[in-house]
């Protein structure tokens, strides 16, 4: 009877510890992964910052292109502003016929 007793405890004891180590080594892990994620932080931060530099310099150099297009378009061209051309005129040479 003893026996049994012994080996009842045994297996209460070996499914508690079974539990307690699978809880244990779920948490290293854990915290293993969380100073790996952690480590990596700053790094990806920075290529996070870098790319979105990149971007915000694409867009800006866009606007500007666009809100110069659109100046100029307002604006109008120097060939519609200008004076129209002075017409020619015909004088006559001696020597020469008129028109020609």
């Amino acid at each position: 009877m003893e026996q049994a007793v012994i080996a009842a405890l045994l297996l209460v004891g070996l499914v508690i510890g079974a539990g307690v180590g699978a809880a244990y080594a779920r948490a290293k892990r854990g915290w293993k992964d969380y100073r790996t994620a952690r480590n990596l932080v700053p790094g990806t931060r920075r290529t996070a910052w870098l790319a979105t530099r990149a971007v915000i310099t694409k867009v800006g150099v866009i606007a500007l292109l666009l809100v110069g297009a659109a100046a100029y378009a307002a604006v109008g061209s120097d060939h519609e502003r200008a004076d129209p051309a002075p017409t020619p005129t015909i004088t006559s040479t001696p020597g020469h016929p008129a028109g020609r």
